[in-house]
């Protein structure tokens, strides 16, 4: 079973997954062990493993992704990017993820590498999302057989702005790009991270009225850490609400504005929820305490394991 499969039909519950970058020191590789064992004790429906820029953390990304495959029963999502790879480098990858048993990944564009202002993109390479996606899906073809025995999955971009009349307002480009990409043959997609659901119902709207078809999942970061959240604003260009931060920093103590956060948090997802959202998807930081609480938080925690899907 695919991750794609969890959005064929409508379930009784919103899917739940979460997001993990590999390590990079000894004691963040302990650190993730025990976040990946405390996560996959709710049964989540996967886990995505990010790839760095220019396949930065290749090697340990497909090392994290192999841990997962052998000591849990939780479906990886492999990310892979396409700048700065040939594509039979890029080609030579995935067919060696295919052979460690992954049939499910999150196909980027990717950035260049930070600080390298020379840099140029590989002459035999690809340069969009779409065409990463083509070449998955002809990799597995001509490997596995028929293409659709793996999930693709790829970003979307909901955006942070507003306009003139304050209503949520989305890039047509955006949604021009997870239109190609849907029919170059992505499954679904997950957002990039938003902080006002009204961002995520209005990209879901101008994406089906552009043709887009493809379950598109919320991206969630838990709102507990405004250092966090500003170095966000900064990574992505996606504003934060200056009242969030104002009610996080005016906090008497780190565990009151921690509570806090969870608050806002739990109203975001109430929000994506209410706009249809058939998942949740949250972007961990390779930390299991803010993302286990705030599904307690939201009532979304199982009581028992969900189980994940087969890895296979």
């Amino acid at each position: 079973m695919s991750t794609a499969s969890l959005y064929r039909a409508p379930g009784e519950r919103p899917t739940i997954s979460f997001e993990l970058y590999p390590p990079r020191t000894p004691k963040g590789e302990v650190s993730l062990q025990r976040t990946v064992l405390d996560l996959a004790q709710i049964g989540p429906d996967y886990f995505s493993v990010t790839y760095g820029a220019s396949g930065a953390t290749r090697q340990t990304s497909r090392d994290l992704i192999c841990t997962i495959l052998r000591d849990t029963p939780v479906t990886p999502i492999a990310h892979l990017t396409c700048v700065g790879a040939s594509e039979a480098d890029l080609t030579e990858y995935i067919s060696g993820l295919l052979d460690e048993g992954v049939r499910d990944f999150l196909a980027l564009r990717g950035d260049p590498p930070a600080g390298q202002e020379d840099w140029q993109p590989h002459p035999d390479g690809l340069t969009r999302a779409s065409q990463l996606v083509a070449l998955l899906r002809s990799v597995v073809a001509a490997r596995l057989g028929p293409a659709d025995l793996v999930s693709i999955s790829v970003a979307a971009y909901p955006g942070g702005d507003y306009g003139p009349d304050g209503q949520a307002v989305v890039d047509p480009s955006d949604v021009a790009a997870l239109l190609e990409k849907q029919d170059a043959g992505a499954d679904f997609a997950i957002t990039q991270v938003f902080f006002d659901p009204a961002h995520y119902a209005e990209l879901v709207s101008a994406a089906r009225a552009g043709g887009v078809r493809i379950p598109i999942i919320p991206g969630l970061i838990p709102l507990t850490d405004p250092k966090r959240l500003r170095r966000l604003e900064e990574l992505t260009g996606v504003r934060v609400p200056e009242q969030l931060l104002d009610s996080l920093d005016s906090a008497a103590s780190p565990d009151e504005a921690y509570q806090r956060g969870l608050t806002a948090s739990v109203d975001l997802i109430d929000g994506v929820l209410a706009a249809g959202a058939p998942g949740l998807h949250l972007y961990t930081f390779n930390s299991s305490k803010a993302a286990l609480d705030l599904l307690d938080r939201a009532g979304l925690a199982p009581t028992v394991a969900l189980g994940g899907t087969s890895p296979q």
